[in-house]
């Protein structure tokens, strides 16, 4: 067959350009950003001083709950009657003054309260069941002696986050962390507390619920009827929920609607039933060894080492929670070093004082920078007086220690849910589109929760965990350890994220970001946000900074 001359080749091929990225024409796209700008007040701004004094009363009363939950639980456990129960949280008062002074002027920097920490709470109950079958003359001697033991567990457990941090072996560890860790470890900083929000709340409905409603709509959408009810509400809305739903709470105290109701929905709804006001004493100041001499038992301080372990490991999660959500860069290696060996001399004053448990970061608190949009270290600071004075003067404190428990956990529905989102908000400096990031964050996330949840679901009233070997001092560190979400996080998430082809995926990871700010000039933010105040760098080792 011949070629005619019509025949013509398949047409050229024309480039066509690329198509765009996925929704690239369908809106902005947000750039990572290293501060939030919604904040009105950084970690180094300072509010007016009216402002001031009243954010720094309302961080008292967010802690306010830990401290009387702690109490109110163990106080009873240990034979102690009411006026034990306020002198407890007087002394929990007192010592979170203390620490919370320290950690914020010589520590993290940050503004974070340094509150009652229930991680202690198996390595306690371990200690109670010890002298729950030995004769006392009374209970009250029995608390007493359960206190001193108490004491001497939590000197000797101080020597954990001592080393830890002055040795610089925890700052070290935080150099293998990255984005990819950082998120699931500050998210389960907040979701892992999820038992102390709408369970605990559920225990008084008609209170705990009217609080949630009430503070959400009230503190994100009154404000916007206004921009003065903007600001009021925005920074106040707190406090003016807890004395609406207080005050709602005596009511229905005063009208008898609680008069038939079981004894623990009197505990739980009742504002005369924790008899705090007609037991505490008009003024008492807390002081050393104020229930005799320590007792020192090895079994019992080495269930405390794991708790001292644990808080370490929460207050890290807590403390990049804060950073954030107070403007400040990442906290350095050598600055979380700092800020835990304090930890463990605030430990040993806790021993020394006799507080009922150690300290660790409040979690509610940092939730309430966000909530605030106030990050200012100094109020912070001003909190503390308000922890002094209502330490000392106990009936006063006691007004406020008489605020139902629901009300704190409906607080702490909201406070704990912006501490989680904070943790997510750290994924913005790593691939989010990279699998092997999401299988690492997912994994550490899921065990974070689902591990220590198992371990809190199995531990018995009487503190006995899943662990149950012939030595209960080893049967105490597991529990403790395992038992708390974000220490659970920290292993896993660190385990994986540097054993997975960390090298290939060194990008991914989001290191060439958190890097910079590992080293003390690697930033010039390092020195004006965690710097120590009166030049005190000048005159200590580098090596302590």
């Amino acid at each position: 067959m011949v070629e005619t001359a019509s025949h013509q080749g398949p047409p050229p091929q024309v480039a066509r350009p690329p198509p765009p990225p996925l929704g690239g024409t369908r809106g902005p796209v947000f750039p990572p950003n290293e501060q939030l700008h919604q904040l009105h007040f950084c970690i180094h701004s300072n509010p007016p001083w009216p402002q001031a004094i009243i954010l720094a009363f309302q961080h008292y009363i967010v802690m306010l709950g830990s401290t009387v939950l702690i109490a109110s639980t163990l106080v009873p456990l240990m034979g102690g009657n009411n006026g034990d129960k306020g002198r407890v949280i007087q002394t929990l008062l007192f010592m979170a003054g203390v620490n919370t002074l320290l950690q914020t002027l010589l520590g993290a920097r940050l503004p974070t309260v340094m509150g009652a920490s229930f991680a202690f709470f198996i390595p306690v109950m371990s200690i109670v069941n010890d002298f729950a079958d030995k004769t006392f003359k009374s209970e009250h001697e029995r608390f007493v002696y359960t206190m001193r033991a108490i004491q001497g567990s939590l000197m000797v457990s101080s020597i954990i986050n001592i080393f830890l941090g002055y040795s610089r072996v925890w700052g070290n560890l935080t150099r293998f962390f990255s984005p990819v860790i950082l998120v699931p470890v500050v998210c389960v900083v907040g979701l892992g507390l999820f038992m102390r929000g709408f369970p605990q709340l559920a225990n008084c409905v008609e209170i705990g619920l009217p609080m949630l409603i009430l503070l959400v709509i009230g503190q994100q959408y009154l404000k916007r009827i206004h921009p003065r009810a903007q600001l009021i509400l925005e920074r106040f809305g707190l406090l003016l929920c807890v004395a609406i739903i207080w005050a709602f709470a005596g009511i229905l105290t005063v009208a008898g609607a609680y008069k038939n109701a079981m004894e623990q929905t009197k505990r739980s709804c009742r504002v005369d039933h924790s008899y705090l006001i007609s037991s505490s004493p008009w003024i008492r100041i807390p002081y050393p060894f104020q229930w005799g001499p320590p007792v020192f038992r090895a079994s019992h301080v080495f269930g405390m080492m794991g708790a001292a372990l644990v808080t370490s490991a929460e207050s890290t999660g807590t403390f990049f929670a804060a950073a954030r959500l107070a403007g400040a860069t990442p906290p350095p290696p050598h600055v979380l070093s700092r800020s835990i060996g304090l930890q463990g001399i605030s430990l040993l004053l806790d021993g020394l004082f006799g507080a009922t448990v150690g300290t660790t970061a409040s979690v509610e608190n940092v939730g309430l920078l966000g909530l605030t949009h106030i990050g200012s270290r100094r109020v912070v600071q001003i909190s503390t007086a308000f922890m002094f004075f209502f330490s000392i003067f106990g009936k006063f404190g006691a007004l406020f220690a008489s605020i139902p428990l629901p009300i704190f956990a409906a607080i702490y529905c909201v406070l704990f849910g912006i501490v989680a989102a904070t943790g997510i908000s750290f994924l913005q400096f790593a691939n989010s589109n990279s699998m092997r990031n999401l299988y690492v964050l997912g994994l550490s996330l899921f065990l974070g929760v689902s591990i220590s949840q198992y371990f809190v679901s199995h531990t018995t009233t009487d503190g006995h965990g899943p662990v149950k070997t012939d030595g209960g001092w080893f049967n105490d560190i597991l529990n403790t350890i395992f038992s708390s979400p974000p220490t659970v996080a920290i292993i896993v998430g660190t385990l994986l994220d540097n054993t997975l082809d960390p090298r290939r995926f060194h990008d991914d990871r989001g290191i060439q970001w958190l890097v910079p700010f590992h080293h003390w000039k690697g930033d010039s933010r390092n020195e004006e946000f965690y710097n120590l105040p009166l030049r005190i760098n000048e005159y200590m080792p580098t090596r302590y900074l």
